[in-house]
């Protein structure tokens, strides 16, 4: 027979041997066939490394440390005015997954609580849940402000299903952070400690525990995906983001580094559908732990206040003002009687540092000052008049600012007489009404004026921090920064009773 040159696998020369031995096995009994089955090859297996990485030890150690935290409010009816027409909230009409629904267990559902339809109406009561996590073995738990606001009652469900009340000791509506207390004699809760954010980066696992839409004990993991956001929240946003599922409920629930600590706190969520998509806000531990720290010890927050209007250093700005690069907060506006006032800071000083610190923008100038206490004597470095100077101010207390805003009344506009032009800025100027500036009566759409913002209106009070009260003012200031080397002028403008600055490339026409 001739012989193929086909190569056979493993398994086919396998069955052939055994096929044979069986032929051959036959053949010593006589004929007689066996019925022995073949024996096959084994199954593929690798041989690879087990890996035995998982976050069960830390779940397990930090789980009964986590507390639903439900929140009772009594919400009172709208007076009784005869009417049959209803008071409608203009935030029910938003889409369920309109962006600015990104703050989540808003008490009371999705109206706001304190509208309520017109006409005799009985109390109402509504139910809030969030998450929290105890610091302490005698009873206090953290969560945030808004989960506890507008509460008249609160009680702490346990990892366990246990109940307890608690009782509120204080709040921070600027970091959204509550301190709560559970009184229950003879009983050591299990507590979790502070983590160091500074040392958390891009990338670290972090784990979040708490009670999405009321299921407690909930476990999920995701990575620090970013640090420093500002998401709009307020002057001490620098919120940690995580992509862990973070949903509604688990607001001031804790995130977890590998070692058991909190590093971050649950705030906000940012979510187009309503639901996680993977870009949540936590409040880092370092920001939390001191606040929780006054709260405990005061009842609430106190922070050193500067008493200024501040704006961000822009590259344009940074060029008229002659400073190296573009960083600082330029003041707008000191206000009257403050302490930046009575220290002798004015309009137009860039503030450049605190205590030795370098300030890059608005930001970090209204948590350097927030950090200090009220009554603190801090250095001031700021830029002005090409050098840098150095004040000594002597903090407020912001807590006894009037947090409530002011409307920005504009007032009418009288139309000024004698309007003359500012050649090559593309504005019609004349002097105002109190001869504090000059007004803006007219301006070229296609200049560089009116991208830069500049509108009908405007009262520009100063260039390049001089005075100005006529359009030959004006034009002079513009000469000298052009003598001096500058290719910008900074422009202080007031309109109403606000002032910002903007700063207009010099014109080579």
């Amino acid at each position: 027979m001739q012989q193929q040159n086909q190569p056979r696998t493993r398994r086919s020369r396998f069955v052939a041997g055994a096929l044979a031995a069986g032929v051959a096995g036959a053949a010593l009994a006589g004929g007689m066939v066996s019925n022995t089955l073949p024996v096959f090859a084994e199954p593929v297996r690798v041989e690879a490394p087990q890996q035995s990485f998982g976050f069960a030890d830390v779940v397990a150690k930090v789980s009964p440390a986590v507390v639903s935290v439900r929140v009772n409010e009594d919400i009172a009816p709208a007076a009784d005015d005869g009417g049959d027409e209803q008071m409608q909230n203009p935030f029910d009409n938003l889409p369920r997954d309109h962006p600015l629904r990104r703050f989540f267990d808003i008490p009371g559902g999705p109206g706001m609580p304190g509208l309520q339809p017109r006409g005799r109406q009985a109390p109402r009561h509504a139910t809030a849940q969030g998450s929290g996590f105890f610091i302490s073995e005698d009873g206090y738990l953290v969560t945030n402000n808004h989960v506890v606001d507008g509460g008249s009652k609160y009680t702490v469900v346990m990892d366990d299903g246990s109940e307890y009340d608690a009782k509120l000791i204080g709040t921070d509506q600027r970091t959204d952070l509550a301190l709560l207390k559970v009184d229950a004699k003879d009983h050591k809760f299990t507590y979790v400690g502070w983590g160091d954010d500074s040392k958390v980066r891009v990338g670290d696992w972090v784990v979040a525990v708490g009670n999405p839409f009321g299921l407690g004990g909930t476990v999920t993991a995701g990575i620090i995906s970013a640090r420093g956001r500002d998401i709009g929240a307020g002057p001490y946003d620098d919120f940690l983001q995580i992509d862990a599922a973070v949903n509604r409920g688990n607001s001031g629930g804790p995130d977890f580094n590998l070692n058991g600590e909190v590093v971050g706190i649950n705030t906000a969520i940012f979510s187009p559908s309503g639901g996680n998509v993977g870009i949540a806000f936590a409040i880092p531990a370092s920001v939390a732990k001191d606040v929780i720290q006054s709260l405990k010890e005061n009842g609430s927050v106190e922070r050193g206040w500067l008493g200024v209007q501040i704006a961000p250093v822009t590259d344009d700005i940074a060029e008229a003002v002659g400073l190296g690069e573009a960083k600082g907060a330029i003041v707008t506006l000191p206000d009257n009687e403050t302490p930046a006032s009575k220290a002798g800071i004015k309009t137009g000083d860039v503030i450049t540092a605190v205590n030795g610190e370098t300030v890059e923008g608005p930001r970090e100038l209204a948590r350097l000052i927030g950090n200090d206490r009220p009554g603190t004597k801090v250095e001031v470095t700021l830029w002005r008049n090409n050098e840098a100077k150095t004040l000594d101010v002597t903090l407020g207390n912001l807590a006894s600012l009037d947090e409530a805003a002011s409307a920005n009344g504009q007032g009418s506009q009288r139309v000024p007489t004698n309007p003359s032009s500012l050649s090559g800025y593309g504005l019609t100027l004349t002097p105002s009404e109190d001869g504090n500036g000059v007004v803006v009566t007219d301006i070229d759409p296609d200049s560089t004026a009116a991208e830069k913002g500049l509108q009908a209106g405007d009262v520009i009070v100063s260039v390049n921090g001089k005075a100005v009260t006529n359009r030959g003012d004006v034009s002079q200031a513009l000469a000298d920064a052009a003598k001096s080397g500058r290719k910008a002028a900074l422009f202080q403008l007031r309109q109403g009773d606000q002032n910002r600055f903007v700063a207009l490339p010099l014109s080579k026409g």
